[in-house]
């Protein structure tokens, strides 16, 4: 039994919520983090969540932006108090932003990368910082899209926040494995989670060989795999999970 922090869990969609499931489902003691201001700024809107946490047991929960550079110590340090030392650590948070080249500012540039690539990679200093090899070995997993597979011109400042995020991942393995934690990158592929029209709905899945987005629930069992005993081999890996998506199709 093993001890996580999964971010990124305020909707019954989101790939956090499924990947918080999966783990508790396992017997481990999850520790969720959210921030429902930033869904209710977006088209999707917020959920409501006491209501989620209640479907999942109402596991410790933190409300902590990831935006102040302060929070991701503070984040898992609560979620030490409250579990233990963790032994698992899954960045499934993210700002999402739309803009095209001629519509990037400064302020959307800067918050996407606080919050998606500087978020994670402080997590994972704290995580790594309190990580005790007696409580077991340690596994990270950080979430990417596919920006480095195909272009996404109409999600720039998310787009390049989620590239770096990809980016930082061998380094970051390289830098833990003598600390016995293995740390890997998911790139769900299209992933149902409530945020596309109905039009993106179906272009997309017209590209998917399955005929169907990926669900939520698929992200989590890569996760629970890259954070289980088999695949303690694995670290400094992007994993393209995508369901065979078809770029241009």
């Amino acid at each position: 039994m093993g001890t996580a922090l999964v971010t990124g869990v305020s909707r019954r969609a989101s790939i956090g919520t499924a990947v918080a499931r999966r783990l508790l489902d396992r017997g481990d003691r999850v520790v969720v983090q959210s921030w429902a201001p930033h869904d209710a700024e977006q088209p999707w809107g917020a959920d409501d969540l006491p209501a989620v946490l209640a479907e999942l047991g109402d596991p410790p929960h933190l409300s902590v932006d990831l935006a102040d550079p302060a929070a991701p110590a503070a984040l898992v340090a609560a979620a030490r108090d409250a579990v233990g030392p963790l032994t698992t650590l899954v960045a499934a948070h993210a700002r999402s932003a739309q803009g095209r080249l001629a519509d990037v500012t400064a302020a959307e540039v800067d918050l996407c990368f606080a919050v998606n690539a500087r978020g994670s990679l402080l997590l994972t200093q704290s995580f790594a910082a309190q990580h005790e090899v007696s409580a077991g070995p340690g596994s990270v997993v950080l979430f990417t899209s596919g920006q480095h597979l195909g272009p996404m011109p109409d999600e720039l400042p998310y787009a390049i926040s989620k590239g770096a995020v990809q980016q930082m991942t061998l380094s970051l393995a390289d830098a833990l494995i003598g600390a016995d934690i293995t740390v890997n990158c998911l790139n769900p592929g299209p992933t149902d989670t409530g945020w596309a029209s109905a039009a993106t709905q179906d272009v997309v899945a017209r590209a998917m060989p399955r005929g169907r987005w990926n669900t939520p629930a698929e992200a989590a069992a890569v996760v629970a795999w890259l954070t289980g005993p088999d695949a303690r081999s694995v670290t400094g890996r992007t994993i393209d999970a995508e369901g065979g998506f078809r770029r241009g199709a």
